[in-house]
């Protein structure tokens, strides 16, 4: 049997932070597989969120690219958490999924 050796927690990017009317595309929303609480979801609070993608075009010999993001807070009583990433994602990934990995850890 083999043991999984993944270093991150699956998640998938739902939305923007977003009222009736208005969207935030500053903010994202990331609901995390297997958290269901506001207390589990703090844990992951600081934790680095990466969204993984193929591009047509190599670049330093390699399609894969990354956008870059951190959770910041919590958002409502599911434990979706709110992130922020260094270019905002766009709005084709919502339902797509994120790593969250588990550093830096203040454990």
């Amino acid at each position: 049997m083999a043991e999984s050796h993944r270093l991150y927690v699956k998640g998938k990017h739902l939305s923007y932070q977003r009222s009736k009317s208005v969207n935030n595309p500053n903010v994202s929303l990331v609901k995390i597989e297997g958290v269901a609480t506001p207390e589990d979801a703090k844990f992951y609070q600081g934790k680095r969120v990466a969204y993984v993608y193929r591009a047509s075009k190599e670049i330093r010999g390699s399609k894969i690219r990354v956008i870059w993001g951190k959770i910041t807070r919590t958002h409502g009583n599911s434990g979706v958490v709110r992130a922020n990433f260094k270019s905002n994602l766009p709005a084709k990934t919502f339902g797509a999924s994120v790593r969250i990995f588990l550093y830096p850890s203040n454990i």
